[in-house]
């Protein structure tokens, strides 16, 4: 019978996500040589060719793909396994490291631990790590953190046999206008409208995408006048009329902008991001684990707030 070694198989993964024998030996902390010899001796042990030359790197073999390819049936079993026995010698407490994205944090991270704290039985100990949204997948994959929130324009394919995906929430984009802005107490307002607007959004990622492919949508181009990737920077300059910008509805709520800005709901486009949980494979039947992602779920279908002309409007 073919030798299945757990240990090389994680090395001969991380070589496959990370592209570079020094990125996966930065990644598991150890030495270029130590992966190498690693991967030879795997070779060596399951009787088939690994990795070929690639010019000055190396690249997987198709035998490779095939052997990973059932390696990720073994991590979700191990991952099942791991949480049973988790939750067997902890009760249904144990620890669970949280990855999340800035405005995730108060939004929803803390009130689902807040929720969790309320409860009769011992709460799961939750540990938060802040990371970008593009970040949550390395962390998790790495072993990191056993939850993350992200966005779903960062998420891999549904199909992807690593991570198990969760969505969580549309979170709506609200416009944020200067207080005296023409448009701050319009009974209704529409993205289009503010189409000669300056805008203010970061120079590039994510949120460059999420608020050009709004207005795109809307039917025009936002021209930005100025750069930022702060909340805090951004509703400063709106404040100051400099410009407008889209704000999702998590910040105006958690973090919710003082005199000076009006927040507008969208009456007719109503962009919005979307928000995902994900897991590894096999991890979400974990006691622990799923008592977070259920106080997480519970926070995100919850009523909130934003305040729109100086009115306080209930959105679900």
């Amino acid at each position: 019978m073919t030798e299945w070694d757990v240990k090389k198989l994680r090395i001969l993964r991380t070589l496959r996500d990370r592209g570079t024998v020094t990125a996966t030996a930065e990644a598991l902390l150890m030495t270029p040589s130590a992966v190498s010899q690693q991967l030879t001796n795997l070779a060596r042990q399951l009787g088939v060719p690994l990795l070929e030359a690639q010019g000055r790197r190396v690249r997987l073999t198709d035998a490779a793909h095939l052997v990973l390819r059932h390696a990720e049936a073994v991590f979700a079993q191990l991952e099942r396994a791991d949480a049973e026995l988790t939750g067997y010698l902890r009760g249904e407490a144990g620890q669970v490291r949280v990855g999340a994205f800035s405005t995730a944090v108060p939004a929803l991270v803390v009130p689902a631990v807040r929720l969790l704290a309320t409860g009769d039985r011992p709460a799961p100990q939750v540990r938060v790590r802040e990371a970008e949204a593009a970040e949550a997948y390395e962390l998790l994959s790495a072993g990191e953190v056993d939850l993350a929130l992200s966005l779903a324009a960062h998420a891999p394919t549904a199909r992807d046999p690593r991570f198990t995906l969760l969505p969580l929430l549309a979170d709506p984009l609200d416009v944020a206008l200067p207080a005296g802005h023409r448009l701050a107490g319009a009974p209704a307002l529409r993205l289009a409208e503010l189409s000669g607007e300056a805008w203010i959004y970061g120079g590039s990622g994510p949120w460059s995408e999420i608020t050009t492919a709004a207005c795109e949508a809307a039917g025009f181009v936002p021209e930005q006048a100025h750069s930022a990737a702060g909340w805090t920077a951004i509703l400063a300059m709106v404040r100051a009329g400099m410009g407008v910008a889209l704000i999702p509805r998590m910040v105006s709520v958690s973090d919710r902008p003082r005199d000076g800005v009006a927040m507008r709901v969208l009456t007719e486009d109503r962009p919005c991001r979307h928000v995902i949980a994900a897991v590894r494979q096999g991890a979400a039947g974990g006691p622990a684990v799923a008592r977070v992602l259920a106080a997480l779920k519970e926070v995100a279908e919850a009523p909130r707030t934003v305040r729109q002309s100086g009115k306080t409007v209930q959105q679900g």
